[in-house]
């Protein structure tokens, strides 16, 4: 099979996953087997692209025209190989959390849940391989209908109720100012195109660009830039599983992925660089930083306090796409490859906490690394990576956000960095030395582990978090190419 026709297909499996797990969804093993067997043919299509992505090949497939100059069609680049590579790697691995999480909580329409999951994981994978605008917005907008379901699953009214601000949010934003800045790009260049050196002319008006950056940037609501983000505090009621696809898996990694590919292939560094002072994005994206670490300090509640570290924590990937230096776009690439598993980490031990000890508020975490040592042995690796101490991925990608904002000389970029890294180590340390320099409650002899398939889940993330500390170098190699393609 070419690598071309690789590409439908990588993106059908979920959705056959999808058929599969309703036709056996009262067979709960039978469910969760066809889970993972397509969550396993996910992984093995993706990575067989990998060494041709890495070897040059950039694959194409074209569904059909709408109009001359806009298609509906995938190609397959460094980033978007990146992207896919994360989704496809995390869907087993959260299939596994997700069994002993449903089961040991005893979820109802857990069908359901998996099957939404599964066209989420589709929506992912058409937006990593999206040739343009119009194919990104098409499965943007499916990956905000498949995971409505998942943010409303409890079914009472707070799930309800977040539901509203979830959806609305992310489709008035998408509809109001993302489809119209398409229709503007396509109006001016007469295409929607994913290229190199971007497809907008040098000769466009400064002011055409700066709306179309602003229409992008809050269009894009995904990506929770300060003040369209209340959708992702508001999604926290869902199972832990779905905040960690939420999280670090699909939803708010589509949408800083998202920035990042629209400023390189649309925009490009080199016109934004000579056209355009967008200083303002730096300010808009540092000020969600530093006003969400604040939020994330005073926050009791654990998934609140992890949901607004997220907004922290994408808005450096927006910031060091904005700073426009080679070494800070790197830095922005891989940034969401280390959140991607130090997040994912931390909500398989909120989860893990919450169906072993049914505890949910910081204050009460007291001495819980005595009784769960493995939870929160990983939950301390996770948080060092958010933090950006060795030996963590975080620390890798912090590292080149830090190294591109001295080569542009921009104090901003360096203050916000170094401020929102003590922030969060004021955030995360007292969570580590609550559950192992304080003594547990006597009374709470009978807390143990969660579930096994829950530990190995959160286990290997922390691996993961830590091996990509050492060996970066795959990643670095992928990107290589699209880093010179920006200059």
């Amino acid at each position: 099979m070419s690598s071309s026709s690789m590409l439908l297909v990588a993106v059908l499996v979920p959705l056959l996953g999808a058929i599969g797990i309703y036709i056996t969804g009262k067979h709960p093993n039978l469910r969760e087997t066809v889970t993972l067997i397509a969550a396993g043919l996910l992984l093995l299509i993706v990575y067989s692209l990998l060494p041709g992505v890495l070897a040059g090949a950039r694959p194409e497939y074209k569904f059909f025209e709408i109009f001359p100059g806009l298609d509906v069609a995938f190609r397959l680049e460094p980033l978007g190989m990146l992207f896919a590579c994360i989704a496809s790697l995390l869907w087993p691995v959260n299939s596994i959390y997700s069994i002993g999480y449903m089961r040991g909580n005893n979820e109802k329409k857990q069908t359901c849940f998996y099957i939404c999951f599964a066209v989420a994981i589709a929506s992912t994978i058409g937006i990593a391989f999206s040739a343009n605008l119009i194919t990104l917005f098409i499965f943007y907008e499916t990956l905000t209908l498949s995971t409505y379901p998942l943010v409303t699953h409890k079914g009472n009214d707070a799930a309800k109720k977040s539901g509203r601000v979830y959806l609305g949010i992310l489709l008035t934003t998408s509809i109001c100012l993302l489809l119209p800045a398409i229709i503007w790009i396509y109006s001016i260049a007469d295409t929607t195109a994913f290229t190199e050196g971007g497809i907008l002319p040098a000769t466009t008006h400064k002011s055409v660009l700066l709306a179309l950056l602003l229409m992008t940037t809050y269009g894009i609501g995904k990506a929770a830039v300060m003040p369209v983000h209340r959708w992702l505090p508001a999604a926290m009621v869902a199972p832990t599983p779905v905040s960690a696809l939420l999280h670090a898996v699909a939803v708010v990694k589509a949408g800083v992925f998202s920035i990042v590919k629209i400023m390189t292939y649309i925009f490009s560094p080199a016109v934004l660089s000579e056209q355009l002072d967008i200083n303002f994005v730096i300010y808009l994206s540092s000020f969600t930083i530093i006003a969400a670490s604040f939020v994330a300090l005073q926050a009791d509640n654990l998934k609140r306090r992890l949901a607004y570290s997220t907004i922290s924590q994408l808005s450096y990937v927006v910031l060091a796409t904005a700073l426009l230096a080679p070494l800070s776009i790197l830095g922005a690439a891989l940034h969401i490859l280390a959140h991607a598993f130090g997040k994912i980490t931390l909500f398989f031990a909120a989860g893990s906490i919450y169906t072993a000890a049914h505890k949910t508020l910081v204050s009460e975490l007291d001495g819980i690394g005595y009784k769960m040592p493995i939870t929160m042995l990983a939950f301390t690796i996770g948080s060092l990576s958010m933090i950006g101490v060795p030996p963590t991925a975080g620390f890798v990608s912090k590292w080149f956000i830090l190294q591109g904002s001295f080569s542009v000389d921009s104090t901003v970029a360096i203050a916000v960095i170094v401020l929102s890294t003590l922030l969060n180590a004021g955030y995360f340390l007292p969570i580590v030395y609550r559950a192992f320099l304080k003594k547990p409650d006597g009374a709470e002899q009978s807390i143990h582990e969660a579930p096994l398939p829950m530990v190995m889940a959160l286990s290997f993330t922390a691996l993961m978090t830590i091996i990509l500390f050492f060996y970066p170098d795959l990643a670095l190699s992928l990107l290589e190419p699209w880093l010179e393609s920006l200059s």
